[in-house]
């Protein structure tokens, strides 16, 4: 189901029956952009620690926004044996436009490109996106409403109601007292704004919004004064319905945090930090403070690709690269469970997803979250009881098994496969730091050392000295293979790096000690008295 700005306040309340009923909800944002084109330096890196990580990445998130998000609601059904409904929805998103509320964000060829390869509707998108903000901008958009301190910012909305003020006043040089008139085709919180500005500039009309658009009402200045003080639609009653709309999808981002149901992501880091940026408060400068406050947004959180990577290791399954090549595994028949496991269903209103796949629609994929995650937890509880009976499968059950990783995120291209959202990120697994001494090369860079490697394997590179480099990669067998390939090399010489034997600062902090040491001996020796 796609909602956009014209269904959304309509949809609510059943969006918010379908939260509050919910065993757990499947997320998946479709962005902008990803990673913004910075220097080298600045590019995420195996060395990165977690804090350094995100400290690079909250710049490209405060460049993008969201196009679109999807949800989708698993709901187990009663008197059913592990049965469940999944509701989705494709939410088309657009920054509000305000009064002084005006975002900036870029857009990435390549995302653009990707996203169009896969259908998406970008007329959607930028004509019918339902508008949002986050808190920081909402205390400032509440208080210019309230007070009436605000105006018309972008010279299109510019355009359009002074459009609208033409009409309205040539109508009324010729309507009589009582005659009213109809501006059909201005909806959602502008319509609001239409109203105010018309209020403002014209003293002797009156104004409602309806289902076909806003009437105009040409009344006399008695009838208006006994309008805007008896009226329970008079300017300090609707000025609260304006902030209410243009906030948007915020309305039900705060549906969706009460609720408190366990949140469910493949690969979600970066939706974790748009959703933080966008929807709650602009990314803080630290990296624990981000933590603290997406936990105490969403407590339980469920990033399956941290879960399938056990999975797939101790089952042999193929190797897949994406969210649709693990769903479909699990529906094969490598999967041991496939026919005892639970079973999903799509609602009513959702039934184009079962016979067609839509890879990268946001709803699709948030589908495919849950499905995977249910069906994941099964193979865990088949792997726990091993050939003894199984116990009726609930999803509390499922919760129990999957309890390692609660709140693990995956980490892609860091120090350390995932952070941990309730508490200490795990020590870093990854192979062991190479250092590479470069002989007969001078000048050498980061870049050429990395084109040297990439034809055998790829390696992070950083410069330590003029002649040594660090090499990092993710994978064991390639730090193997680089120590064997380039053993008794004349000019690359590659070895494992020991940080107190080959760290510039410790040799350094060596050196001084050794200079402080050889005067004080000298002092000690020359200050003796002779025989």
């Amino acid at each position: 189901m796609d909602v956009g700005a014209d269904e959304f306040e309509q949809s609510l309340p059943l969006l918010q029956e379908l939260v509050l009923g919910a065993d757990f909800v499947g997320l998946d944002i479709e962005f902008t952009g990803l990673r913004s084109n910075l220097s080298r330096r600045q590019q995420i890196s195996l060395f990165d620690l977690p804090s350094e990580w995100y400290l690079k990445t909250r710049h490209s998130v405060q460049q993008f926004t969201i196009c679109q998000i999807g949800l989708s609601v698993f709901s187990s059904i009663e008197g059913e044996s592990n049965k469940y409904v999944a509701h989705s929805c494709n939410f088309f998103l657009f920054p509000t436009t305000f009064g002084i509320l005006d975002s900036e964000f870029s857009f990435q060829a390549s995302s653009v490109q990707f996203l169009n390869q896969y259908g998406f509707d970008y007329n959607k998108f930028l004509k019918n996106g339902i508008p949002y903000m986050n808190e920081e901008q909402e205390k400032k958009i509440k208080h210019n409403i309230l007070t009436g301190n605000w105006r018309v910012r972008s010279s299109l909305d510019k355009d359009q109601i002074k459009v609208v003020i033409d009409e309205v006043t040539r109508w009324l040089d010729l309507a009589e007292e009582g005659d009213w008139m109809t501006l059909p085709g201005i909806a959602g919180f502008q319509a609001f704004e239409v109203q105010l500005v018309l209020r403002q500039a014209l003293p002797d009309i009156w104004t409602v919004l309806r289902d076909q658009g806003i009437i105009v009402k040409k009344v006399s200045k008695q009838h208006r004064w006994y309008l805007e003080n008896t009226s329970c639609d008079r300017a300090s009653c609707w000025k609260e319905k304006i902030l209410l709309s243009a906030r948007g999808f915020s309305v039900f981002f705060q549906m969706l945090v009460k609720a408190q149901k366990p949140l469910v992501g493949h690969n979600m880091m970066m939706d974790l930090l748009h959703l933080h940026e966008k929807f709650f408060r602009p990314l803080p400068e630290s990296y624990d403070q981000f933590k603290l406050n997406i936990h105490n947004l969403f407590p339980v959180l469920i990033d399956t690709k941290n879960v399938t990577k056990d999975i797939w290791k101790e089952l042999n399954f193929p190797r897949v690269s994406n969210l649709s090549e693990v769903y479909e595994v699990l529906n094969s028949d490598l999967n041991p469970t496939k026919n005892s496991g639970p079973v999903v269903i799509h609602a009513s209103k959702c039934e184009k997803y079962v016979e067609t796949k839509y890879p990268h629609e946001a709803a699709y994929d948030a589908f495919l979250c849950g499905s995977v995650l249910l069906k994941v937890a099964h193979l865990l509880l088949w792997r726990v009881h091993g050939a003894g009976p199984l116990p009726e499968p609930s999803f509390s059950l499922y919760l129990d098994v999957l309890a390692p990783y609660v709140n693990q995120v995956n980490l892609i291209r860091a120090g350390v496969p995932k952070i941990n959202f309730s508490g200490p990120d795990c020590p870093s697994i990854r192979p062991p730091i190479l250092l590479l001494r470069v002989r007969r090369w001078p000048g050498v860079s980061e870049q050429q050392v990395y084109r040297e490697f990439q034809n055998l394997c790829k390696f992070d590179v950083r410069r330590l000295s003029r002649s040594q480099f660090l090499l990092l990669t993710n994978k064991f067998k390639d730090a193997r293979s680089i120590l064997k390939e380039y053993r008794g090399h004349p000019t690359l010489q590659v070895s494992l790096y020991r940080y107190w034997r080959h760290s510039p600062n410790i040799n350094c902090l060596l050196q001084v000690c050794g200079v402080v040491i050889t005067w004080a001996l000298l002092a000690l020796l020359l200050g003796r008295p002779g025989p």
